[in-house]
């Protein structure tokens, strides 16, 4: 196995080089006209030197003598401007026009005992001083940029190119007009090889991935002209030239996975991987380069949803949001940005039909006064990032509405808030929760924090911090749509929840069959098992409050005894 960087040969090297380190030289049509102006301007200098003309300027006579000086500055430009835009072509020009000139002027001064000749020579001497202190203060500048360039487009760990060398690609090949497809991949289930082996090991895998492929691509022996760059982690890029059609993609495409699939042995311990691999072409799905790779990301996270036995997708428009999904986040947006994020209360009772609380619900308004649907606007807030303002902003107005009801009357309920995944894991979320919670008069016992269990598949350690530091202020946390997703008696077990909440989907089949029904009885005999209390989402229907009453249930929420409603009548029911 490769213990180093991949070795540097041509293709992809070449490549990079010619992206990025090559210089743009003027035109050469440019320096034979500086060598043309030089001789034009030293040829006057001469005349001028020697001639004993005089002109008349505005009525005053002015030898031709004194023009020496101007030529003589505007032959000097030409030498300097000669080093500056060719650098070293330029600097050796120069240098021999200059050395030339010297046995001349010599000749002028020792022979024909001419003294005009003497600020010449002195005149060249400090231009080849200056031209020499050019070129090599040039030489030191071009090394560091050169050092510099290399870090800016090389991935330190590989040697392979990086995402911005790969940008730089795509930006030149959109110019030029010439197609080509640009493929993401990702190396499944690498995270296993990091646990087990440890992440330096981890960096030895990757390092003999890069060096793989990119000895196949300086190899072309997948019939195309192929460019791979590493974007982070395990994120790889393709850029895949010379094809002739999306077959030809396909068959390099798994050339790279053949590669990849031989076996790796690190520490005596032998790995086989494979990849997930997404593509999107130009210029068929964008002439963009941050839209195509943005369009080859879609595609791969396609084919790793779909998990079947073809690892290879190619984008499709449909995976796009569509314009419903793009209007809807921006009257997100507007929501926020305006703090006109709504919020409705549906109550929870005990089965004896007693007020319990109420679970604050995030609601936003149409341009028409109507209201979105949640199904609608909360997914597309989750893909958006835009989650947790949503909830910050339900959590604000519910402690108001509730510091608004102490004030007025002594009661006991409690008010549920949603805390998304996103949310949670913030720098900043306990302290955000604090400023907001401790600002009030309402105790943090009287709210509840709903979470999803499938914030202990990638972060369990970092969220269970969190989740004691609000139990800490006296929060209660509730476990969301439990019996979906992720759920296990293992997550159930380490999370130190307070209520476990059966999700509307189970509720509603409950009553079709037997099996259906012991289901939920048992979901509830397992919350009593583990101490925590039980809330029955969905409830709808009077023969599902009969059933769920029988099963021990603690606490309905549901259509059967209340719908969401605004705060004001939340506040009249409590009245009430």
């Amino acid at each position: 196995m490769s213990k180093g960087h991949p070795r540097r040969n041509s293709g992809i090297d070449s490549t990079l080089k010619d992206i990025l380190f090559a210089r743009s030289a003027a035109p050469m049509a440019a320096f034979f006209l500086i060598i043309l102006l030089y001789i034009v301007a030293y040829i006057s200098v001469m005349r001028a030197a020697y001639s004993e003309k005089v002109i008349f300027f505005m009525g005053t006579p002015v030898p031709y003598t004194a023009f020496t000086g101007v030529f003589s500055s505007l032959a000097n430009i030409c030498i300097l401007s000669m080093v500056a835009l060719f650098k070293k072509p330029g600097f050796y020009t120069s240098m021999a026009i200059l050395v030339f000139q010297f046995p001349l002027l010599m000749n002028n001064f020792i022979i024909k005992q001419s003294t005009a000749s003497i600020p010449g020579l002195f005149i060249n001497l400090l231009t080849v001083l200056a031209i020499t202190i050019i070129h090599i203060n040039d030489r030191r500048i071009d090394k560091y940029q050169q050092h510099i360039r290399s870090h800016a487009v090389t991935d330190y760990l590989t040697g392979l190119p990086n995402h911005f060398a790969c940008l730089e690609l795509m930006n030149r090949l959109i110019r030029r007009g010439e197609k080509f497809a640009v493929v993401s991949v990702d190396i499944k289930n690498f995270k296993s090889v990091n646990d087990t082996m440890g992440h330096e090991n981890g960096d030895r895998v990757l390092i003999e991935i890069a060096s793989r492929w990119k000895a196949l691509a300086d190899s072309q022996n997948t019939g195309t002209r192929d460019f791979i760059a590493r974007l982070s982690g395990d994120d790889f890029s393709i850029i895949i030239r010379n094809y002739e059609s999306g077959e030809k993609i396909t068959e390099t495409i798994n050339a790279y996975e053949a590669e990849l699939e031989k076996k790796i042995t690190v520490e005596d311990c032998d790995f086989f991987l494979s990849a997930f691999f997404g593509f999107a072409e130009y210029p068929y799905d964008s002439n963009d380069s941050m839209v195509l790779f943005s369009h080859a990301d879609a595609a791969l996270h396609e084919v790793q949803r779909l998990n079947t036995g073809s690892r290879i997708f190619r984008f499709n428009p449909k995976l796009l949001k569509n314009e419903q999904d793009l209007d809807i986040e921006r009257k997100i947006r507007t929501a926020l940005e305006n703090d006109r994020i709504l919020f409705h209360l549906q109550p929870q009772y005990t089965t004896e039909h007693k007020l319990r609380g109420f679970e604050a619900l995030a609601r936003i308004k149409d341009n028409d006064g109507t209201f979105i649907s949640p199904a609608d606007f909360i997914p597309v807030a989750e893909n958006a990032g835009l989650i947790d303002r949503i909830d910050i902003q339900v959590l604000k107005k519910a402690v108001t509405f509730l510091s608004d009801i102490l004030k007025q009357q002594d009661t006991d309920i409690v008010i549920c808030v949603n805390i998304s995944v996103r949310h949670l894991m913030k720098n900043n979320f306990i302290e955000e929760i604090k400023e907001i919670i401790y600002s009030s008069i309402v105790n943090p016992n009287r709210f509840e924090f709903e979470i999803t269990e499938s914030i202990m598949i990638d972060s369990a350690e970092t969220a269970l911090q969190r989740i004691d530091e609000l139990k800490k202020m006296g929060i209660k946390i509730a476990i969301d749509d439990f019996g979906t997703g992720y759920s296990s008696l293992s997550y159930l077990y380490k999370l130190p929840a307070d209520i476990l909440k059966i999700d509307k989907s189970f509720i509603d089949v409950m009553n079709a069959d037997e099996s259906s029904k012991k289901y939920v009885s048992t979901i509830i005999s397992i919350g009593h098992i583990l101490n925590l209390e039980v809330v029955s989402e969905g409830v709808e229907t009077e023969e599902q409050l009969k059933t769920l009453k029988e099963t021990g249930c603690d606490y309905i929420q549901g259509y059967v005894w209340g719908r969401p409603v605004p705060p004001e009548e939340a506040a009249k029911l409590i009245s009430d």
